[in-house]
């Protein structure tokens, strides 16, 4: 008995082996935005009779493992998505046993379509490749095919337009060469997809009725169901509502038909959408509602949070703004999560993912901010800027706060459990309903027919039933406890108890300012160490906003040019604003979080009409307040590592790019004066000033100085660099593996830490301070722009010499510095020593007379921000 069993069980592992070959079964979603979303998935199942081996006993391990797969094609089908992972997984497990690698190739390709359709892309992109490999490797160009249209689906889910259409046009050559016409009509749909993402509808709309041809022709009902339903969100984005609903009606027919479970949640959204436009709200929330149990029965976590998001947009245009806060919140934590799963992938795919979801981030903050819940409001802000420096380099944690995402209180946590119990009730009442209107209507019998009636019956109940929830006395109770909320703490306090202790803990008069730009408005968040946080709106467009900052940061690189009046509309619309608060609060230093292109320009430049910002106050950005440890004290002695690149050029080759370096006549110079300042400084110039040397000793400093080249790299910021004297590189990836626990600040003095002209959202800038941070030390001073190398020594003598005095902070002691240039009185540097005096009065007549009588210009004095502790 037992050899028999063990012949049955290798009959199984070597059979089922021929069963996935050939073809695999493909799912295509197109990713596609707000309301209109639809995630299209095709799946038509091929399975290959394995005609082999004849044995009894081998044909009936090959009828386990045919079960196994027709298990794993219905679980993909119905969006059993979960489930279809482990069954493929099992098969994989199986393949590979047994040695057959085109059999494995395509156990990968589905696994690759379980983990895209559980919306963790990252794993998805893996398996996916690794069964395109495996094509390759066997020749097999029907299964190539299939690959390279099922990766071109997740770079368009990630936002990767131009990368997906290039995998697309490439499946679509090859399908064409085999006379592949399924394939051809979902790859053509697919392209449809990404046609209708750019914009371009008519394009969009010429693809898929090209699609719809073929996929008839096939007779694939499944395919052709999502690709009604596509063309209907193109003819709702074009606002023929009626045409589009048609179209929905007829997919939801042909999808329901087949079982497709996540288009039918698809599907159902974008009807919603339409009712909502239309402002019909109670047929939109109806529609809504049924999506959301489906698409959380089959774990489609991004289609669950575009609909939260919907769901949450449609409460605020009924003016429920509290109910609507729930739902985003919602939305956004399953965003959190699914950027969780991608944290492996590219920057720039992180990146547009990251673009396709910030709308989500911005409206509750404004929500928040309506309802006067300024932390939590912060604590979206928070989010997103963790979110973009994530992005930017791929490795940003956060830290306890925005690992948990955005708690509920108490009264909302509440109200998600009411409707939770609803959402539960009507997931199993659709599994039901989905295996019943699977069987074709000629087939049912009588008592089936029933049974859909009655299950269609409790389904409109318990959409009855959640309208009914919403509008309860219940949640009506629950809200009013959320207005009265609002109108003390608005928030956490121990949270806002703990951001107070923080600024008090500073001792420096230390107040916190996060602007939050939004399309028609700016808003200034003001949290001082004994008053609930501020708020101020200043009507003015992102537009106008971005407009003032290109004109004031144009005057910034000039200095020929006046920057006063530009400064001073910008000053109006972000300190203006908050002037009497910040003369009640005492206020001497002002940590600043600056949000999107506000990156750009120095808060220190900003003139009132009589001085300029730095005169009045301390500054310091920071990335944002959760990740920042703003009152950590510095070590009280300075002892500086200084490096000095002064002679020699190189030639850097970044991609297809060249950048050519001299050495900066004045950094030898300007590191010899900082010994003359400061004595405990060991310096390191030209050929000694290696990144070998620097990281082998930085930690014994609390003080790392640069005075070298460093670029910014656009489109790959994660190649800027610093160069070394000896002609090497440090990047700013490889930054993230030094060791600087002990150093208080890194001076990054170069001549070209500056940035291009492409104004982006800034995340360059706090991402160098972060990056660096994230290494151990506690601060960075950078430069915004291309900086004059005699004016940075001047510059530079005047921060150290204010900071070896032992008796101020960091952001004092480059104020003071600042001050200096601008007044170009040096008592304020609190001069003493005969030796600086005469040192600071030779480096002022060694400048030229155009650098020399316009050092008040802000080009010459704002070029460096503090980044990070300003202790």
């Amino acid at each position: 008995m037992y050899l028999r069993y063990k012949i049955f069980k290798f009959a199984i592992l070597l059979l089922s082996a021929f069963l996935l070959v050939v073809s695999s079964p493909l799912l295509f979603p197109t990713f596609y935005p707000s309301s209109t979303a639809i995630q299209a998935q095709t799946l038509q199942s091929q399975i290959v009779d394995a005609q082999i081996l004849q044995s009894q006993t081998l044909q009936d391990g090959q009828a386990e493992a045919d079960r196994l797969y027709e298990e794993g094609s219905q679980q993909l089908i119905q969006g059993q998505f979960k489930a279809a992972l482990q069954t493929f997984q099992q098969l994989l497990v199986i393949y590979r046993k047994v040695g057959d690698r085109s059999k494995e190739g395509s156990a990968l390709n589905n696994i690759g379509l379980a983990y895209q359709n559980l919306g963790q892309y990252g794993k998805a992109l893996d398996y996916l490749n690794q069964a395109l490999v495996i094509k390759r490797e066997m020749g097999d160009r029907a299964g190539i095919g299939k690959s390279l249209s099922n990766i071109g689906q997740v770079y368009d889910n990630l936002g990767q337009y131009e990368q997906a259409l290039e995998y697309y046009k490439q499946a679509l050559s090859i399908n064409r060469q085999i006379g592949d016409r399924a394939g051809e009509g979902k790859t053509l749909s697919n392209i449809s997809g990404v046609y209708y993402s750019a914009g371009e509808n008519q394009e969009a709309l010429n693809y898929y009725q090209e699609a719809l041809t073929i996929i008839r022709e096939v007779k694939d009902r499944s395919g052709e169901g999502t690709t009604l339903s596509n063309i209907g969100v193109v003819y709702a984005s074009i606002g023929k509502d009626r045409e589009a609903l048609d179209y929905y009606q007829q997919a939801l027919t042909i999808i329901r038909e087949v079982g497709d479970r996540a288009s039918e949640g698809a599907t159902l959204n974008n009807i919603a959408g339409v009712y909502n436009k239309q402002k019909e709200y109670q047929s939109a929330l109806d529609y809504y509602q049924q999506a959301l149990a489906i698409q959380r029965e089959v774990g489609d976590r991004v289609a669950e949070g575009r609909t939260l998001n919907n769901i949450g947009l449609l409460l605020e245009a009924q003016n429920q703004t509290e109910l609507a806060i729930v739902f985003l919140k919602q939305s956004i934590n399953l965003k959190e999560a699914i950027r969780q799963d991608i944290r492996g992938l590219a920057k720039e795919e992180q990146q547009s993912f990251t673009q396709t979801i910030a709308h989500t981030y911005r409206k509750l903050a404004t929500l928040l901010f309506k309802q006067d819940r300024i932390l939590e409001a912060q604590r979206v802000l928070d989010l997103l800027k963790v979110q973009e420096l994530d992005d930017y380099f791929n490795n940003v944690s956060g830290n306890n706060n925005t690992a948990q995402g955005l708690p509920n209180l108490l009264a909302e946590e509440n109200i998600n459990q009411g409707y939770q119990a609803i959402i539960d009730k009507e997931i199993e009442l659709g599994k039901e309903l989905s295996q019943l209107r699977q069987i074709k209507p000629e087939n049912r019998t009588p008592q089936q027919e029933q049974r859909i009636s009655e299950l269609v019956k409790s389904q409109q109940e318990s959409i009855k039933e959640f309208n009914n929830f919403i509008k309860s006395p219940e949640v009506n109770s629950l809200i009013k406890q959320l207005n009265q909320t609002n109108q003390g703490q608005n928030l956490d306090l121990a949270e806002l108890i703990s951001l107070q202790d923080n600024l008090k803990k500073l001792q420096q008069n230390a107040v916190l300012l996060y602007p939050l730009i939004l399309d028609d408005r700016l808003e200034l968040i003001l949290t001082t160490p004994d008053s609930p946080p501020i708020r101020h709106t200043v009507n003015v467009t992102k537009t106008q906003l971005n407009q003032a900052i290109v004109e004031f940061r144009k005057t910034l690189l000039n200095s020929a040019i006046n920057a006063k009046t530009p400064a001073k509309k910008l000053y109006d619309w972000l300190i203006k604003p908050l002037e009497e608060d910040l003369k009640a609060a005492g206020a001497k230093t002002i940590i600043y979080a600056p949000d999107g292109a506000l990156r750009y320009i120095p808060l220190a430049a900003l003139y009132d009409g009589e001085e300029w910002l730095i005169q009045r106050y301390r500054i310091n950005n920071i990335t944002a307040a959760s990740l920042t440890e703003i009152n950590t004290q510095p070590q009280p002695q300075l002892k500086i590592l200084a490096g000095a690149f002064a002679n020699g050029s190189y030639s850097i080759h970044v991609g297809n790019e060249v950048f050519n370096f001299t050495g900066l006549p004045f950094a030898k110079v300007e590191v010899d004066n900082l010994a003359q300042i400061v004595p405990n400084t060991t310096k390191l110039i030209d050929t000694a000033f290696t990144p070998e040397a620097i990281i082998s000793q930085m930690d014994n400093y609390n003080v790392v100085h640069f005075a070298t080249h460093g670029v910014f790299v656009d489109g790959t910021p994660e190649e800027s660099f610093i160069l070394f004297g000896d002609g090497k590189r440090v990047t700013l990836t490889d930054i993230e593996n030094w060791k600087m626990k002990n150093v208080d600040l890194v001076v990054l003095s170069a001549c070209e830490t500056g940035l291009g002209g492409k104004l982006g959202n800034g995340e360059e800038i706090l991402g160098l301070g972060y990056q660096i941070q994230r290494a151990g030390a506690r601060a960075t001073i950078a430069s915004l722009w291309t900086v004059n190398d005699s004016s940075t020594q001047l510059l530079m003598n005047g921060f150290y010499t204010a900071l070896e005095s032992g008796k101020i902070t960091k952001a004092e002691a480059l104020r003071q510095a600042q001050i200096a240039l601008i007044t170009k009185d040096d008592t304020a540097l609190g001069v003493q020593r005969g030796a600086i005096v005469s040192q600071r009065r030779q480096l002022r007549e060694g400048l030229q007379p155009d650098v020399a009588n316009h050092l008040n210009h802000p080009y010459y004095w704002a070029p460096f921000i503090l980044i990070g502790n300003g202790l």
